[in-house]
């Protein structure tokens, strides 16, 4: 068991964000992509579904032996070729974990297993017994588990801890859930399951209404001490929650969230860039603390106040989540501060009168040009005879 204060990342990125359209990698990719999620300090790093495919096995494999310095994990489910391959997976790591899951809600029992409720709790029992005289450390969740009748889940739940699971995972598996409810689950089970205050509870919510990072901080507040997330969001459908919004919502708001990790932030950045490379898409740039624009500025109004103090506009630092600098982007919206600012630091210091007749063809330009550039900075500087520039 790991502190009551400490929150354990759980990355994700190479198992549910891999299985999501436009993100698969190979062999290489996900060596390279496992090296640097065990540098950024997850605590364990779920390397892929071993029983997926000989490639999956062998990429969980090959991480198990090589990336030292976070528990590898492999997927299964509650079936015994699964568990024998996913422990044959992750043997060679020093530190390993065997993923087990089986389906809670009466929907996925019904329409997609065709089993009854005793049934999966016989599963649940039998594969968590199989996966422990494998592993000391066995994860069970219970998918679909925010749309399971509530007495059903604490019987499921119940019956894996007794098998010995040593997490138990909730899942959001389709982003259904709501923050409250999903707190309310959590606090829920810890009233209620005998031996639950021996295991650790986590967290993994997908995206589909925008509420994953919100419902795995909610579950946080409800007791979850582990969170499921991936890199950049990726995933299933809308994606996970994204492991750089929960890192950098549990640093900038201590004061709701007093836990420790061992996210080092500075790497943040770095990860977020190396999986853009490898797959078939990029962030978007509006995307919280790792996006192009998460740190840019072109409202003049916000420009005059990063100058003034950064903390008016920005409640991080870049260089907090790894990102070189802030960005004052020259466009339409900006004023005359940040024009005459950057042409100080290009070289050329205006009087008053002389930035106000740059600036007023600037803003001309910028209604017309939506990238400005230095050399149109200067084009500008130059066009205009009045303006003596010194050093």
């Amino acid at each position: 068991m790991s502190s009551p204060n400490q929150i354990v990342f759980f990355d994700t990125t190479l198992r549910d964000g891999e299985q999501s359209p436009g993100c698969t990698m190979h062999h290489d990719e996900k060596l390279r992509m496992a090296h640097q999620i065990s540098s950024l300090g997850v605590d364990v790093l779920e390397a892929g579904f071993a029983i997926a495919s000989d490639g999956d096995f062998n990429a969980v494999q090959t991480i198990a032996r090589q990336v030292k310095g976070t528990r590898i994990a492999s997927l299964a489910r509650c079936k015994r070729e699964d568990i024998e391959a996913a422990a044959r997976a992750v043997e060679p790591a020093a530190s390993n974990r065997i993923h087990v899951f089986l389906a809670s809600s009466d929907l996925h029992l019904e329409a997609k297993l065709k089993i009854t409720r005793e049934q999966a709790l016989d599963q649940t029992a039998e594969s968590v017994r199989l996966a422990r005289t494998f592993v000391d450390d066995v994860e069970f969740s219970t998918e679909d588990g925010t749309r399971t009748d509530p007495g059903f889940l604490l019987k499921m739940i119940t019956v894996a801890v007794q098998a010995g699971a040593t997490t138990i995972n909730i899942p959001d598996t389709v982003g259904y859930s709501t923050p409250a409810e999903y707190e309310a689950i959590f606090r829920t089970v810890k009233a209620s399951v005998p031996g639950i205050e021996n295991v650790i509870l986590s967290t993994h919510c997908h995206d589909d209404l925008g509420m994953a990072v919100a419902n795995s901080l909610a579950g946080i507040q409800g007791g979850a001490r582990q969170v499921e997330c991936a890199i950049n969001g990726i995933g299933e459908r809308a994606g996970n929650a994204a492991l750089e919004e929960i890192a950098a919502a549990l640093m900038v708001r201590r004061d709701q969230f007093p836990y420790t990790n061992n996210i080092k932030m500075e790497q943040l950045y770095p990860t977020s860039q190396m999986l853009a490379e490898f797959i078939s898409f990029g962030c978007s740039p509006n995307k919280a603390v790792v996006g192009a624009n998460a740190f840019a500025h072109e409202s003049g109004i916000h420009q005059h106040g990063m100058m003034a103090n950064p903390l008016t506009y920005e409640i991080m630092t870049p260089a907090s989540v790894g990102v070189a600098n802030t960005n004052l982007v020259l466009g339409k919206h900006s004023g005359r501060r940040a024009l005459a600012d950057r042409l100080e630091k290009l070289g050329h210091t205006l009087t008053r009168d002389q930035l106000d007749d740059v600036y007023h063809r600037f803003t001309e330009l910028a209604d017309r040009k939506k990238s400005i550039y230095d050399q149109d900075l200067l084009g500008l500087l130059h066009s205009d005879k009045s303006a003596v520039a010194t050093h």
